[in-house]
């Protein structure tokens, strides 16, 4: 389990959340979403993606696979 800090585009609330290493950026886009997308991001009917310092990770690979490390900052956003 990686705690890393995270922020959903737009949101203006960064969140500790929760991650494990063997989850696909996919499932870490949806563990930020939940807690930013419905409450201060309007929900949008698209895709996800994850940046790490700036840049997109791509969809299917694991939070290891990344290099993520604890208190990395994590960013979501529709696509």
């Amino acid at each position: 389990m990686i705690p890393v800090a995270a922020v959903f585009e737009n949101d203006f609330v960064a969140q500790l959340v929760v991650v494990d290493e063997e989850d696909t950026m996919e499932v870490v886009a949806q563990k930020i979403a939940h807690h930013a997308v419905g409450l201060r991001v309007k929900p949008e009917d698209r895709r996800m993606e994850i940046l790490v310092d700036g840049r997109v990770i791509p969809q299917e690979k694991t939070v290891k696979e990344a290099g993520i490390t604890p208190m990395d900052l994590v960013v979501a956003r529709y696509v």
